[in-house]
C-alpha cells in the first residue's frame, strides 16, 4: 500500500520506504527538485519558493533554491545516497503570478529555474528529466519503491517523467 507523504512550501522529505510516494503538490512559481538513488533506494525532494536568500541566515533554508539543493542533497548523503548514480529531477517554475497593474509575470518561476540550474551547474550535475515554465501549474511524484518520477500539470493526466 502507498504511503502518500506530502513535500510543503520550503521543506524537505526524505525516503527509504518502498511503500512511500514523495509529493509536491500543486507546483506554481516553486520547484521541486529531487534525486533518487536507484542501487540505495532511497530518495527525496526539495520544495523550493524562492530563489535565493537575501541574508543566508533564514532559519529556513529549505525555503529558498540556493540554500535548499546542497541541504537535500546533504540529508540524502546521510541516508547513503551516492550523488553520482543518482536521478535527478528538476520540476515546476511556471509563471502563473500577474501583478494587479499589467499583464507582466512576477516572474518568480523562471528565476527560480534559474537558479536552480545554476546551482546544479555548480556542482556539475544535469538533470535526468525537467519539466519547467509555462504558466501551469503541476504536482510532482518520486515513487521510493519503484524509482520512477512522474508529473501532472494541471488539466492534463500523470505521466511518467
Amino acid at each position: 500500500m502507498q504511503n502518500n507523504v506530502a513535500v510543503g512550501l520550503g521543506e524537505i522529505k526524505i525516503s527509504d520506504d518502498p511503500d512511500t510516494v514523495l509529493v509536491a503538490f500543486g507546483l506554481g512559481s516553486c520547484v521541486g527538485i529531487g534525486f533518487y538513488d536507484p542501487i540505495k533506494k532511497v530518495g527525496g525532494m526539495l520544495h523550493a519558493v524562492l530563489p535565493s536568500s537575501l541574508t543566508g541566515r533564514d532559519e529556513s533554508p529549505a525555503k529558498y533554491v540556493d540554500s535548499g539543493i546542497p541541504l537535500l542533497m546533504s540529508q540524502l548523503k546521510d541516508k547513503g545516497l551516492v550523488v553520482n548514480r543518482s536521478k535527478l529531477f528538476l520540476i515546476g517554475g511556471a509563471n502563473i503570478l500577474i501583478s494587479n497593474n499589467d499583464s507582466t509575470p512576477f516572474d518568480i518561476g523562471t528565476r527560480n529555474v534559474k537558479s536552480a540550474e545554476e546551482v546544479l551547474e555548480k556542482l556539475k550535475l544535469k538533470p535526468d528529466a525537467k519539466d519547467t515554465g509555462g504558466h501551469n501549474g503541476r504536482t510532482f511524484r518520486l515513487y521510493i519503491g519503484e524509482g520512477r518520477a512522474t508529473i501532472r500539470t494541471m488539466g492534463e493526466k500523470e505521466k511518467d517523467i
